[in-house]
């Protein structure tokens, strides 16, 4: 059986607190007083749209997944082959003793 009562009789008032039922306004931060700034001058409010919408773009390597590996494998195939021919560089010129 159910506990629930018949819908035409009424459920007894539950009583909130009063914190509850008359919240305290949001407090005034920097934040909140630099974002209705922002939202009250239409160049800035316009910006940060552009920004938001810059900022969800799919990336080149989300639409591209294995070019960008393939890209992002040879530039550190470069990289580290300079990296290793400097440093070698660098020995044999100590071990001559022109530095």
């Amino acid at each position: 059986m159910s506990t629930t009562p018949p819908s035409h009789e009424h459920r007894p008032r539950v009583d909130l607190p009063e914190w509850m039922r008359n919240p305290e306004p949001p407090r005034r931060t920097v934040g909140r007083r630099l974002s209705d700034f922002v939202d009250g001058v239409p160049p800035l409010a316009a910006a940060r749209r552009r920004l938001w919408a810059w900022r969800d773009r799919t990336r080149f390597s989300e639409r591209h997944p294995a070019l960008s590996a393939i890209v992002s494998f040879v530039v550190v195939a470069v990289v580290a082959t300079a990296l290793v021919v400097g440093t070698l560089y660098l020995f044999n010129k100590i071990t001559n003793h022109e530095i």
